[in-house]
């Protein structure tokens, strides 16, 4: 099950991207696919064609991981 995140890199803007498995502590790299800004648009440095990228951990400031489908709760309160 991929998990959708947002990765922030070092002096540049977030990207948005799906990661397979979370990031161990002993990992060195991330590796994203798909990855795009935030509202769609493609990335400058990367090609169109390409569905991989590898970021190195020495350039990633934080990595937000976001809520899927199936973990999103709906409250509701039906008074009857």
């Amino acid at each position: 099950m991929p998990y959708a995140v947002l990765i922030h890199i070092l002096n540049e803007e977030a990207v948005v991207g799906e990661i397979d498995e979370l990031p161990n502590p002993s990992d060195q790299l991330v590796i994203v696919n798909n990855v795009r800004h935030r509202d769609g648009r493609q990335l400058s440095y990367v090609l169109p064609e390409t569905d991989t990228v590898i970021y190195p951990w020495i350039r990633i400031h934080c990595l937000e991981i976001m809520p899927g489908e199936e973990k999103e709760e709906i409250v509701s309160f039906i008074r009857e």
